[in-house]
């Protein structure tokens, strides 16, 4: 049998590569586009959960992108109560293959990939979404992937205003001071729901709740915002939908009735977002299939649960970026 070597991308070396907001959004969006045009294959997530979920669990993703000629899975684990250990609740590890032998290419510490693939999709799906003159940011949750969501949507529209707020004072603090610093702008860090999410041209929900809690209200969002909540508990009323004038989700594979899981899932399982009267994926919009928002009085609704194409494309832009500036280790596999 021929030799097969591995490369291994651990954590500093992901740091290293200091992908650009440009870069993370340009390979994300590229997945986005391949998946609107067919070019993908995206296998529903499923969960281990070693104990119960309200303490955390494994995510299995799985997914091909043609036009990459890769295939990967990625298994990130989501432990709410892990800041206790000081440890983040999101870890990760992706697994790169060829698609034509199956042979293993990389290992990527993913830790990263997750929070910075979920902030692009939050951001590409504001980009088509949302209304070009967007000047102000609520946003709910400081975890890993808040980071990445208030960052690359800032790179998009410039924000005049950002309200932050998370269930911790303390992180919610420290959130607001990082983003302030790295934006280069203030950023407000507000105590409640309301205040944070009351008038919002986009609204991000983020939380992490131990089970569902409808904290968003329904008559809180400004007539003509983008809506995008992901938590895996859901956070929102299911009046929500009532005032959307289109439902937008990132894979409806992944959020038909039968799943597990999902800031929307109720919604789903109720028949209030149904096959038939979603407007579209976001693959569809970002490929030109269908169309995003077309009037500025448009409430938008986009959920997304997170594409093993994104994970996988954004892994493939650093194994390449990694190669030419000689990072990584080389690891025997046989």
């Amino acid at each position: 049998m021929q030799s097969i070597d591995i490369t291994y991308l651990n954590g500093p070396d992901v740091r290293a590569l200091s992908l650009t907001d440009a870069e993370i959004l340009a390979a994300v969006e590229s997945a986005l586009d391949a998946q609107g045009r067919g070019q993908t294959v995206i296998e529903p997530r499923v969960h281990l959960v070693p104990e119960s979920s309200a303490k955390g669990h494994f995510n299995v993703l799985r997914g091909y992108i043609a036009p990459l000629h890769i295939a990967g899975v990625k298994v990130v684990s989501d432990f709410v109560d892990n800041y206790k250990v000081d440890l983040p609740s999101e870890m990760a590890l992706l697994n790169l293959f060829d698609p034509v032998n199956g042979k293993p290419l990389a290992v990527i510490d993913a830790t990263a990939i997750t929070d910075m693939r979920t902030g692009a999709v939050t951001a590409l799906g504001a980009k088509h979404l949302a209304r070009k003159n967007s000047k102000v940011l609520g946003h709910i949750g400081s975890r890993g992937t808040s980071y990445w969501n208030v960052r690359l949507l800032d790179s998009l529209f410039d924000f005049d205003e950002i309200r932050v707020h998370s269930r911790r004072p303390e992180s919610q603090k420290a959130f607001g001071v990082r983003l302030s610093q790295d934006l280069g702008k203030p950023v407000k860090v507000v105590d409640d729901w309301e205040s944070c999410v009351r008038g919002a041209d986009i609204v991000v929900e983020a939380s992490r709740l131990p089970e569902p809690t409808p904290l968003l209200k329904t008559e809180w969002i400004k007539p003509g915002a983008l809506v995008m909540p992901y938590g895996t508990m859901s956070a929102v009323e299911l009046s929500l939908t009532d005032i959307m004038s289109k439902v937008v989700v990132d894979d409806w594979g992944q959020c038909r009735k039968g799943l597990p899981y999902g800031s929307l899932r109720a919604h789903v399982d109720s028949d209030r977002i149904t096959q038939e009267n979603l407007h579209a994926e976001i693959g569809q919009i970002v490929a030109g299939v269908k169309p995003g928002r077309e009037r500025d009085d448009e409430t938008i609704l986009f959920w997304h649960r997170g594409l093993s194409t994104t994970d996988i494309a954004l892994g493939h832009a650093m194994l390449e970026k990694a190669g030419k500036m000689g990072l990584g280790q080389t690891l025997k596999f046989a």
